[in-house]
C-alpha cells in the first residue's frame, strides 16, 4: 500500500527538482547589469534550415563585465544571429563588425533593477506554485491510500514527510531568489 505513496513521492520529488532547475535557468536569463551568456539562452537561429540554439551555432563569450561577444562558426550566420537577437526582444543591440557580433550591456537604472527583482520574484512564485501542485497530488494519493486501509497514523506521518520535503524546496527557492536579488541590486 505504501508503495503508491513512495512512487508518488519519487515522482513528486523529480517534478520539484525540475521546477527548481527551471527556475535556475529562468533566473539566469534575468538581466543583472553584468554581461552573461545566459541572457542569450533560448535564442534560436536558422542554421541551414534548422532552428538551432545560438550556443550551438556560435562561440559565446564575455570578454568583460559589460560585453558579450558572439563568433559564429559560419560567417554567413552573422546577419541571421543579429536578426534572432532583435527578434528575442531582450532590449539588446548587437553590433556586427564582419567577424564578431558584440553586444554592449548598458548599465541598468535603479527603476529597471527594481523591475528585474520583481520579475525574479514572480518566477520564484511560479516555482512555488509548481511545488504546491505536486504537494497536492501527493496528498491526494496519501488520502486515497488511507481510505483504502492505510492507518491514519502512517498517513499523517507521510503527510508530515511531504511537508518537510516541500519546506526544503521552498527554502532553496528563497535562497536562489535572495542571491539573484543581491546580484541585481549590486551596482
Amino acid at each position: 500500500m505504501s508503495e503508491l505513496i513512495d512512487m508518488a513521492m519519487s515522482d513528486g520529488k523529480t517534478a520539484m527538482d525540475n521546477a527548481v532547475d527551471h527556475l535556475k535557468a529562468e533566473l539566469a536569463k534575468v538581466r543583472t547589469g553584468k554581461a552573461s551568456v545566459g541572457m542569450l539562452s533560448g535564442i534560436k537561429v536558422d542554421y541551414f534550415g534548422v532552428p538551432t540554439p545560438l550556443n550551438q551555432a556560435a562561440n559565446l563569450a564575455t570578454p568583460d563585465s559589460k560585453t558579450i561577444s558572439i563568433q559564429p562558426w559560419d560567417k554567413s550566420l552573422l546577419s541571421t544571429i543579429e536578426q534572432a537577437i532583435f527578434a528575442a526582444n531582450l532590449g539588446l543591440t548587437p553590433m556586427n563588425d564582419g567577424e564578431f557580433i558584440r553586444i554592449s550591456i548598458p548599465p541598468m537604472t535603479e527603476e529597471r533593477r527594481f523591475e528585474m527583482v520583481k520579475k525574479a520574484k514572480s518566477l520564484g512564485e511560479e516555482a512555488k506554485v509548481s511545488l504546491r501542485n505536486e504537494r497536492q497530488k501527493i496528498m491526494q494519493v496519501i488520502k486515497s491510500e488511507v481510505k483504502d486501509g492505510l492507518s491514519e497514523d502512517l498517513g499523517k506521518k507521510k503527510e508530515g514527510n511531504v511537508e518537510g520535503v516541500i519546506k526544503g524546496y521552498v527554502e532553496t527557492i528563497g535562497l536562489l531568489l535572495d542571491a539573484k536579488e543581491k546580484d541585481i541590486m549590486t551596482v
